[in-house]
């Protein structure tokens, strides 16, 4: 029930704001400044806890339920990301990022990501940088963009990443590029550390399966 309040809250805070501020015009001409003086203080917690948090957290939760019309709607109520404080801007874009590569619009994805990278605030961390950096790889890898691939994945492994799924993944991509390039020991040396992290996640389970039977064929 209470959370169910809270995301009505968090979706019309701008009305209740606005109407907030509507209300002040009544109490300023009748001179109820106990009144007035409230109406605007809520006014402006609630408008300003939009324009600078944005519904960030409704917006993971429709992505993570995979519902991205939902995801859709919400991100379209922020008209000026510039003002959303910057670790929650930074997750802004990347979500968007997130949304766009879903639909295979590689080219606004890693647009958008580099936008969360330029965002990037030391409140999160390297390691939420490094997991940009590995997004935007694989979106270069989309994209056909090999070496601006290799560059952003080693940049995401040398500025670390948050856990195992994430570096094995990193590693199956290096040993990818590695191979299609024919550096076939740096590749398979990239393979076997993603083998030894022991990932849990099926997907990243399967390509190692599906690179084990292809890469020790490779001359």
């Amino acid at each position: 029930m209470w959370m169910n309040i809270y995301k009505k809250l968090l979706i019309y805070r701008v009305y209740i704001g606005l109407a907030l501020l509507l209300l002040t015009i009544p109490a300023y001409f009748t001179e109820s400044w106990n009144s007035f003086g409230w109406a605007i203080f809520f006014a402006i917690i609630a408008i300003g806890s939009h324009l600078f948090f944005g519904p960030i957290r409704l917006i993971q939760e429709a992505v993570q339920n995979g519902d991205m019309e939902l995801a859709q709607k919400y991100i379209k109520t922020v008209h000026f990301p510039r003002l959303l404080f910057k670790p929650i801007r930074q997750g802004f874009y990347m979500l968007q990022s997130n949304i766009a590569m879903t639909n295979k619009d590689y080219d606004t994805a890693e647009s958008l990501m580099k936008k969360s990278i330029k965002s990037n605030s030391k409140l999160l961390g390297q390691d939420s940088e490094g997991a940009s950096h590995l997004q935007l790889g694989m979106i270069a890898m989309q994209n056909g963009k090999t070496s601006e691939a290799r560059k952003n994945i080693r940049l995401a492994l040398k500025k670390g990443l948050p856990d195992k799924e994430s570096k094995a993944a990193a590693y199956l991509q290096m040993a990818a590029i590695e191979i299609q390039a024919r550096r076939l020991k740096i590749g398979r040396d990239f393979f076997k550390k993603a083998k030894q992290l022991k990932p849990n996640s099926k997907e990243i389970k399967d390509q190692i399966k599906e690179m084990e039977k292809y890469i020790y064929r490779v001359r």
